[in-house]
Parts: structure tokens; sequence; C-alpha cells
């Protein structure tokens, strides 16, 4: 009776001691501990504040950035940290398949990712360019100072735990803007400067258009002529010949945003709305009925007849007529004729046209644009790029002349697809090195260390497997060499091979293995 008694002051004493709990649902617990253990032990993925006077870090993580859709619509924000949904106890199948518009890569298409990517540094470095990389996370500011409404958009950004806006990168020139302001004078002009990087777009999905991709970039810093567009789409040139395609698979559009910069300013359109213009036309020219476009460009302030005259303009495929259009005098149409002379002296006028509706979506586009395309006219842009002068300056930086272009790699592997140009990029190893004796396994590991250290691939096995298996696995691998190691020609100090594309066998010294 004492026992139960004390019992029942102690349960009482715990159940005036417990603090309130903070979430009402759970209010009914405050006196049965065992029940609220169990609603608890329910909900405890989530790290939320259950009690009045928790502090948890991720509670107040949620608290300060888990906005309601009406606030996000009013900042304008939509990936701000949100508490993970509720899971129950017990294990649960996860997806197996990778978020939307993201891929994996088994080592099938990771031998071709890697081939790609070698073309890519090869080529850059053909031209004297030095790799550089930057994080795939940088602040949210760099993107929507001057990329232009469409990468707004399309950025996945969220605020992180010290409250700082970030965004995965969508792509890497304001990446590069701000490594340049940051080296300063330290680093000498021009700077020639290339990078392959993944980068993130929400995205509406098509062929070739994925929410992550990888990019290559090339960049010349420091070059104010033509020369360096030049230069660049050469590089481009050069890497499609090393691939396959030719000038009949591929072309480039070329034109010059100083052509809609004249139209423009012959109307008195403000300033404030070129960048707007060129992201309407990039968007929607070709892609929807032309009064659609003519409603799209009134909004942005232009008049009837200038849209008109703009229209006309964007339709020139020549530069004849596009002379006839803006005059002799027009500084686009200089450094569009000294580009295309440039073309002839390369070697490379079959490759590129001019095309005046041709101005990317990007608006810290200054001067010459270009976009690479196939001509069956079944993928979108393969690559883009163009001249980009006052893009420092928008980050604070001094203005330095540059240009660059970005090559993803998804519309390029399907080219590759649609001409049957994917390379067969089959595992290969040198060696296999099997031991006859589970007892010479270490005789095996070291024969394996012997060749590596020579330069030789070499695929060990690591059990006790019949030589059945062990000539299926080399089959699979494409080794070059059986290496067996047998107890008696361990003894003797040897092992012994067998070329498998001969079937030749012999013996050698371990010493003189090569």
């Amino acid at each position: 009776m004492t026992t139960l008694g004390t019992r029942a002051a102690a349960r009482s004493l715990k159940a005036e001691a417990m603090p309130a709990i903070s979430i009402p649902s759970l209010l009914i617990y405050r006196h049965h501990p065992r029940r609220l253990a169990t609603a608890l032990s329910s909900i405890r993925h989530l790290n939320l504040s259950l009690f009045s006077h928790s502090t948890s870090p991720f509670s107040l993580c949620v608290e300060s950035s888990a906005q309601s859709p009406a606030a996000n619509a009013r900042s304008g924000r939509s990936g701000s940290l949100a508490a993970p949904p509720a899971q129950l106890d017990g294990v649960q199948k996860i997806e197996v398949n990778p978020p939307k518009g993201t891929r994996d890569f088994p080592p099938e298409d990771m031998r071709l990712r890697s081939w790609l990517f070698q073309n890519f540094r090869e080529v850059s470095q053909l031209f004297g360019f030095e790799e550089v990389d930057f994080p795939v996370l940088e602040s949210e500011a760099l993107f929507i100072r001057k990329a232009g409404e469409e990468i707004r958009d399309q950025l996945y950004c969220f605020e992180d735990r010290g409250n700082r806006r970030v965004a995965l990168r969508p792509e890497l020139t304001p990446s590069l803007a701000r490594l340049v302001i940051q080296k300063g004078k330290s680093v000498p002009l021009p700077l020639k400067w290339f990078a392959i990087g993944q980068c993130w777009r929400y995205e509406r999905m098509t062929r070739g258009r994925r929410r992550e991709h990888y990019q290559w970039n090339m960049d010349i810093i420091g070059v104010p002529d033509v020369t360096a567009e030049a230069e660049l789409i050469s590089s481009i040139i050069t890497f499609f010949k090393r691939i396959g395609i030719t000038s009949l698979d591929v072309g480039f559009k070329v034109s010059s945003r100083k052509v809609l910069q004249d139209v423009l300013r012959c109307y008195s359109v403000p300033e404030n709305m070129f960048s707007r213009v060129c992201v309407i036309i990039d968007k929607q020219l070709e892609k929807i009925p032309i009064e659609d476009i003519k409603k799209e460009l009134k909004s942005a302030e232009l008049s009837e007849v200038a849209i008109e005259e703009l229209l006309q303009v964007l339709s020139v495929k020549s530069l004849e007529k596009l002379e006839e259009k803006l005059g002799t005098d027009a500084e686009a149409l200089a450094d569009l004729k000294k580009l295309f002379s440039l073309a002839e002296k390369y070697g490379y006028s079959e490759w590129i046209q001019f095309d005046a509706s041709v101005v990317r979506g990007l608006a810290y586009y200054t001067g010459i644009v270009f976009e690479g395309f196939d001509r069956e006219g079944k993928l979108r842009a393969i690559c883009g790029g163009g001249r980009y002068d006052k893009l420092l300056s928008t980050f604070g930086g001094d203005d330095l002349p540059a240009c660059g272009f970005g090559f993803g790699d998804a519309v390029i592997v399907e080219l590759l697809k649609e001409k049957g140009l994917i390379p067969e990029l089959s595992l290969q190893v040198d060696n296999i090195v099997c031991s006859l004796d589970p007892d010479l396994q270490g005789a095996a590991s070291s024969v394996a260390t012997i060749l590596r250290e020579k330069g030789q691939t070499v695929d060990l096995v690591l059990e006790n497997k019949p030589l059945k298996w062990v000539f299926k696995r080399a089959a699979r691998i494409n080794a070059g060499r059986l290496i067996l190691v047998g107890s008696d020609e361990w003894r003797r100090g040897t092992v012994g091979v067998k070329i498998l594309s001969s079937g030749e066998q012999y013996e050698v010294q371990v010493k003189e293995l090569q």
C-alpha cells in the first residue's frame, strides 16, 4: 500500500513538472506520458518545437523561412525552406527515380559524359584557354540583376539558415563576372577561361531540355574587337569536327544586339525597355502568331510604326539588305562585316549565316550574338553566346570588353543520337588478375599492385571464383590479359599469362611483368 501510494505521488509530481505542450491537439496528453510518447514518436522526424520553451534550430528556420503562399507571392520567392512531410513509423520504399528533370549517370552514361567533357577540355586547351570553376550555389542577386525575366522565373532559389537569399546557378557567366571582379588587376588581360559546370533551371522540359544540365563555357575578357567572337566560333566548329558533325548538320545564326538598338533608337524607345524587347523577341519569335508578338511589343511601349519596322528588320537574312535598312555607317554592320570576313580566313564561312532575328534571351548581351542550330530543325539551339561589355558594372565592377558562349550537354547528345555518331565506349581493362587458390589472394593482390604501379589497369578478382566465371568477367570488361596466380607458379616466382584476344599463353617472372 505504501509502495502504491509512493508511485501515485511520483506520477502526480511528474505530471505537474511536465511543461505545457505548445501544439493544441496534444494538450490532452499532458497527464498521460505513455500516450504522449506514442504521439511524439509518430512525428519526431519533423524536429518541430513541441514544447513552449523549445529552441530547436530547425523549428527556428522553418518559422523564419517557410512563408505562406500569400507571403511568397508578395515576395516573388518560391524556394523557401518548408518542413518535410509527415511520415509514419516503419520502413517505406523510396522513389528510385531521380527528381523530375534530373539524371543519374550509370557507368555507360558516365563514359559518354566523360568522353564529351574530354573533348570540351581538349578543344579549349587547343585554343590556349585555362579551366576555372565556381560554386553551384551562388547569391540570388547574381542572377536577377541583369539576366532577364525568363531566368528570374526559372531559378531554384531559397533562403538559407543564415537568412541569405541563394540560388543554384542557372548559367555560368555571372559567376565568371564575379570572379573577374574579385581578381581585379591581379590577373593580366586578356583572360581566356573555360568552365564545365552543372546548371539548374526550373523550366518546361522538352527534347534536349532538362532542369539540370552541364554546360561548357569559353570566355574572352579584355578584347574589344570581333576577333574574339571569331575565335570562339572557331573553337566550337573545331569541337564539332572532332566528334563527326559537319556544316551540313549544323550552322550558326549570327546577328548583333546593336541592330535592334539602332531601330529602337530611331523610334525613341526608352533605353530601359531594350532588354525587355530582346527577351520578348527571343522567347516568342517563330513560336507564337505574329499578332501575339505585336501585343507583347506594344506592352513594352513600342508604337505600331516602331513594331512594324522592327519586325521587318528582324526578317532580314543578308548583310546587303541590312545595309539598306540601317545605312552604311551603322556600327552593327561594320562589326558583322568584319566577323564574316574573318570567317573566310578561318575557313568556316559555310558554317555561318546572318539572321537578324537572333538576339539571345539574356539581357546582358551588348553586341555580336550567335547560336548554333541543327539544319534539320528537330532540336532547340545547340549553343549560343555573344558580347557582354557592360556586365561587370551591373555587379559594381569596372566594365571590361568580354564575350563568350554556353554549350549544353543535353542537346548535343540528342544530335549525336540523331546522326548515329554516339561512340562505342565500352569498359576496357588491361588485366584481370585471379588467384587459383584462396591462400594466394594476397599474392594476387601484390601482382595487381605491381601492374598498377607500372600504369596498367587491373581488375582484381576479390573472391574465390571458378575459371568459367573469371573468363565471363574478362569478356564483360574487355580485359586484354588474364593473369593467373597458381601455387606451383608462385613457388617458382612466376605467374601464368593468357592474351585473351589471341589465346596465347605463357609464364613470366613476376619481377619482369609489364
